[in-house]
């Protein structure tokens, strides 16, 4: 299958497990189960679940397995981006193309909408249905409250907002976007690995794989967010230089980033050499990251 249509696939399989795992509910509390959805199901890359399927896929993990685990880290993903655009942080107003939780309901509704996916999301990893081993489930449960926690994208967005994110150098914004975005990508990856109780050379692998991914992902954000538009990309741009923060692009111009994105999506698929063929979409994901439009 090809990475488009893998990706376009898992995305409406993705959206219809999340449709199930967030039913609506009547009565007053109703109206934050709506907010809840109309983050987790507005569309998107849905990234973070491709990456859990395809490394569960190396150890032919049964999907429903991976399919939960990547729901579990999409709702933590979505809560991210609602409290991520609230006027109290991006102030943004503008998310796939559609208005902002926080405008489309009202901040109090976002907030609560981000902290129900955020919980929920531990609902499902605790579920018999994701494993049937107690030990693993604890085990997916801890690596996911560390990714998203104050020593992972939490931790990330503390630096991000902070006063120094002006002054950091090249070596200061990778270990903020190793934790805002890095950390639950690399999750993603270790996921399947986890999930199969796979041996650690295999598991070291997809950890290297997912470093370099997730600092690839930035790196091309950071290019989209100085090249591309608001209506290309579904989201304002351009707010990193307007808040006079330290980017990849501000420290090594235009090419210089693209160029880095570029090798480091190699060494990204380099480190998944040992799986063979199985591991060829993973591969692939590594190219698009750095090539995407949005």
């Amino acid at each position: 299958m090809k990475l488009q249509d893998a990706l376009s696939s898992q995305g409406e399989t993705m959206s219809r497990l999340l449709d199930r795992l967030l039913p609506p509910v009547e009565g007053p509390r109703g109206r934050v189960l709506e907010a809840m959805r109309y983050a987790a199901l507005s569309g998107g890359k849905r990234l973070r679940p491709f990456l859990v399927r395809e490394s569960a896929r190396l150890f032919d993990v049964p999907e429903e397995r991976a399919l939960r685990t990547g729901a579990a880290i999409e709702m933590i993903h979505c809560y991210s981006l609602i409290h991520d655009d609230l006027p109290a942080m991006d102030d943004s107003e503008l998310r796939r193309g559609r208005p902002t939780v926080h405008v489309a309901f009202d901040e109090a509704t976002a907030i609560l909408a981000g902290d129900g996916l955020l919980t929920e999301a531990f609902t499902v990893l605790a579920d018999t249905q994701t494993h049937d081993a107690a030990a693993v489930r604890i085990e997916l449960v801890r690596h996911l409250a560390a990714a998203a926690g104050a020593a992972g994208m939490v931790g990330g967005q503390m630096i991000d907002m902070s006063p120094a994110r002006a002054e950091l150098d090249l070596a200061g914004i990778s270990h903020l976007q190793s934790l805002k975005t890095g950390a639950l990508i690399l999750f993603s990856c270790e996921a399947g690995a986890i999930l199969a109780q796979a041996s650690d050379e295999a598991r070291q692998a997809l950890i290297g794989y997912a470093q370099d991914l997730g600092l690839a992902f930035q790196i091309a954000d950071d290019l989209l967010d100085a090249e591309s538009t608001p209506e290309a990309l579904g989201k304002p741009t351009g707010q990193d230089e307007s808040l006079g923060k330290a980017t990849f692009v501000g420290q090594l111009g235009v090419a210089g980033a693209r160029e880095k994105a570029v090798a480091l999506a190699a060494s990204a698929a380099q480190r998944l050499d040992l799986f063979g063929q199985k591991a060829d979409l993973l591969k692939e994901a590594a190219a698009f990251v750095v090539s995407r439009r949005s």
